[in-house]
Order: structure tokens, then sequence, then C-alpha cells
């Protein structure tokens, strides 16, 4: 893939800790939901892999968190797509906060797809995304 994909979100009041930062978890869901709509916008759904009985399922979360994102900031998660040996699917995802332009969180999401929960390689995914 030689684009990266941006999707923009704001915080919710709702997604807030006890020290009015988003909590470390909610960050997650942002990345999850980005790559969700990664995977639409290159004409794949999720829903449908499964029902067709394939899974895309996360097989390691590497996330460094560098700054906090507070109540109504803007911010966008960019996603990147790579390729890693012939199971794997990468996600390189950063959260930028769009006010000031600051790196929120750097993630690379490794990913891979099982059918009748053995691992195959997906090459019908890779090709969606040129790899």
């Amino acid at each position: 893939m030689d684009k990266q994909f941006e999707l923009e979100f704001k915080v919710r009041d709702y997604e807030l800790d006890l020290q009015g930062i988003v909590n470390n978890a909610v960050y997650q869901n942002y990345l999850e939901h980005a790559r969700h709509e990664l995977l639409i916008s290159a004409g794949l759904n999720f829903k449908q892999l499964h029902l067709d009985g394939y899974d895309a399922v996360v097989i390691k979360s590497e996330i460094e968190y560098k700054k906090p994102l507070t109540s109504g900031d803007e911010f966008k998660v960019v996603t990147s797509v790579a390729k890693e040996g012939r199971l794997r699917l990468i996600f390189y995802q950063e959260i930028i906060r769009m006010s000031d332009g600051a790196l929120i969180l750097k993630a690379k999401i490794t990913t891979a797809c099982i059918f009748n929960n053995r691992p195959i390689e997906a090459s019908f995914i890779f090709e969606k995304f040129g790899l």
C-alpha cells in the first residue's frame, strides 16, 4: 500500500479517566476502528470475512504512548500496512493531535488470518493492499 489511510476522531468525555486524560485502553478502540475503516476502503468487510469463515486476529500489539489526549481534542489515526512473511499483515499506526501536530502514540499491530481455526496465507487480503 503506497499511501496512508487517515481517519479523524474527537475525544469524548466518557473516554477519560480520573486524571482527565484518555484512558490507555481507549486508544486501542481508536486504532481498531481505523483498521476496520481501512479494510472497508480497500473493499473488504470485516463482518463478511467472518461470515465466510475468515477471521483476522490481532496476535501482537506494540504501543508507545507519547502524550495524552484530553476532552475535546481532535486527532487523526494514520495507518499504513505491510506484509511480514507469508501469514502476517502489519498495521503501522500513529495518533496525531490535529491542533498542534503532536504525536500521541505509535503502534505496530501484527495480525494473521485464520480459516477453520488454522492460520492461512490470506493472499486475497494482501492483494487488496498491493502487497
